[in-house]
This record gives structure tokens, sequence and C-alpha cells, in this order.
């Protein structure tokens, strides 16, 4: 896809939206080729970090998981979901991008651990009131619509009383920074409190890709006007034996700045 101009500028939600589910289906196999030894093919990583569901637990014990019904949304190629189904977990993966789920399946048949996959944008599931107990994405779905705010209600709706929602995005204090994971990703050039979207563009003028800013604050008002209620916050540091470079991340800003924020949060 020839992106002819990228930087932050208003660009028409819907719009971006759709242009975001169809980038993540067409590049979805070079995604892969490029994370998926990090990844793995079943393994739960919440984040550039490495921190794994294994060690974290953010999602609770997987033994009291086993007696749940969970569900994750921006799946991509349901690793996460894969490794839970891989524990006995029922665990239903979700996405937005077609491509993603293909290859999700294809991943399926290597590891032999087939996930249920539903083909779905997370600010409407085909679900019931009250249908899981525990829903989660590690950076899934939140950074590419311009309202957060509907997922938050959508996943409130989705989940029974008591159910939890946890989410890990983007540490908000990063977009102050230039993308870099070097020395020149340390010297803030742009206002934490300016919202502008990141938008790429075609020759045409479309948007092919948009990713969108929320403050601290903003996530927290999302979550709270949503009914939900805020358990913990988060920010995995980076370990000082990850000498991997993922975009923006990596060991000399993981040093010194937090790269992820995973929220805890849970229906009354």
């Amino acid at each position: 896809m020839d992106i002819t101009s990228a930087g932050y500028e208003s660009v028409d939600g819907a719009a971006a939206a759709r242009a975001n589910a169809e980038w993540w289906s067409a590049g979805a196999g070079d995604y892969l080729a490029e994370h998926g030894t990090f990844l793995g093919e079943a393994d739960f990583r919440w984040c550039p970090e490495g921190l794994r569901e294994a060690e974290a637990h953010l999602l609770g014990p997987v033994t009291a998981l086993r007696r749940l019904r969970v569900l994750e949304v921006g799946a991509g190629a349901a690793q996460c979901s894969r490794w839970l189904t891989a524990q006995g977990v029922d665990v239903v993966a979700s996405d937005v991008a077609e491509g993603m789920l293909a290859r999700a399946a294809e991943l399926d048949a290597v590891t032999g651990v087939p996930v249920e996959k539903v083909l779905a944008d997370a600010r409407s599931l085909p679900f019931a009131d009250g249908s899981f107990d525990v829903a989660f994405t590690a950076y899934g779905a939140i950074a590419f619509v311009p309202d957060a705010a509907a997922i938050h209600a959508e996943l409130a709706r989705v989940l029974r009383p008591g159910g939890r929602w946890v989410f890990a995005v983007t540490h908000p204090i990063r977009w102050a920074f230039p993308d870099d994971p070097g020395e020149r990703g340390l010297t803030a050039d742009r206002s934490y409190f300016d919202r502008t979207p990141y938008v790429e563009r075609d020759a045409s003028g479309a948007p092919v890709y948009a990713e969108y800013h929320r403050t601290l604050g903003d996530h927290v008002r999302d979550v709270v006007a949503a009914g939900l209620v805020i358990d913990d916050l988060v920010e995995p540091e980076w370990p000082t034996d990850n000498s991997s470079v993922w975009g923006g991340w990596g060991p000399v800003r993981g040093a010194l700045l937090p790269g992820t924020a995973i929220f805890r949060t849970h229906r009354p």
C-alpha cells in the first residue's frame, strides 16, 4: 500500500476506522513476519516489554479462568487466546480484520490448538448481554477507533456482573515523544494534551491508517462512563534481558519511559 503523506491531522472517524480494519487485514502477513517470533504461536504477551500472563495473572489464576467464559477483542492472530485455550480456558477471539483471523486459522493448524474466532468490531459485538466473565485486549482495537468509549461500553454490556475487563494500550505519555526507540525518542516534541490523530494517506488523500491518542485522564473517564470500576493500573518496566526493538519500543527508551499502560477493571 503506497503512503504519500503522514502526520498529525484531523480525519473522518468512520473512514479511518474502515481503513484501519483494511490495513490490519492486508498487512497481517507482514506483521507476523516481523513480530511473530516475539509473540509466539500460542503465547500470551501483554506488551513489547514482554510481560506474560503466565507470570502476571492479570486476568486471574488459570485455575479460576477454566470455570469462566473469556473474550479477546482485537485478537490479531489469536496468540493470547490460543495460549488460554491450551490451558483449558473457554475463550473466543474476535477481531475486525479478516486477514488477521485467516492468519489465526493458519496458526491453529500449525499448533494443533484451534481457537473459536469471530469477525467483529469491538464497538458492536455479536454477543448477548452478560455473555462473558472476563474480557481483554493486548493492544487491540482501542487506539484505532475515534470513539474508544464505545468499546468500553460494549464490553461492559457483554460482561456479567463482577466480570473483568483488562486492556493494554500504549502509555499515554509516549505521545509527547518521537516514535523512535533510540536517544531521539527521549526528548519530548509534542504536547501530551494534543489529541490530534496520527494519519497516513494514499495519493488520493484517503486515510489508510490512523491512530488516536488519549491522555491517562481520557482513558479513566471512558472506563468510568461505561459503568466500570478501575482496580489497578499496571506500568510494566522494561526487563534488562529484553534487547528487542518494536517500533518506538526498545531498551533505550524502556529504561527511562513507560511504554505500556494496562488497566484492570470490572463491572460492578
